[in-house]
């Protein structure tokens, strides 16, 4: 199948990208996530997909619960860091500023909004890994965000192959 043709769509529909940040097991993990979004209305539930190649994943199999973060434009660091570096070589969270939120997952200061979601169902995509989560917690701070877009990380170098 030419892929050309999905490729231009899903760049050209520009779709936004998060952070997604977890606990579990004593440590700390978070990604950039390019495959996400609401699923349902009623009740509200959200997807996010991690790869399989990164550290976010493979801690991702010991929690219940994960931080969806909704990074504004001004914050591009933010996209470079958790998308540019990988969990298995430096702590993130070292270089951001952050707090503990609910169910002691990371919650980043600089985010535009975040939600902290259970997870109620995990599935298997191929080379990434699907989580359905349940919104419980969040805070939208700034009343009309730009959000940041895939246009904004197309050309990161990722801390792992997708």
């Amino acid at each position: 199948m030419p892929e050309n043709f999905f490729d231009a769509m899903i760049a050209a529909a520009d779709p936004p990208v998060f952070v997604v940040t977890l606990a579990a097991a004593g440590q700390r993990s978070g990604c950039l996530v390019g495959f996400a979004a609401q699923v349902a209305i009623e009740p509200r539930r959200f997807l996010v997909c991690l790869s399989k190649a990164n550290h976010t994943y493979r801690l991702a199999q010991g929690t219940q619960f994960v931080a969806v973060h909704l990074i504004g434009t001004g914050h591009t660091s933010l996209a470079t860091l958790f998308g540019g570096e990988t969990g298995d070589e430096i702590d993130k969270f070292a270089h951001c500023s952050w707090r503990a939120g609910p169910h002691g997952v990371p919650v980043l200061d600089d985010a535009a909004a975040w939600f902290c979601g259970r997870v109620l169902a995990r599935h298997d995509f191929g080379d990434h890994a699907g989580l359905i989560l349940g919104p419980e917690a969040g805070e939208f701070r700034w009343p009309e965000p730009a959000a940041l877009r895939y246009h904004h990380v197309a050309d990161l170098e990722p801390g792992h192959p997708a």
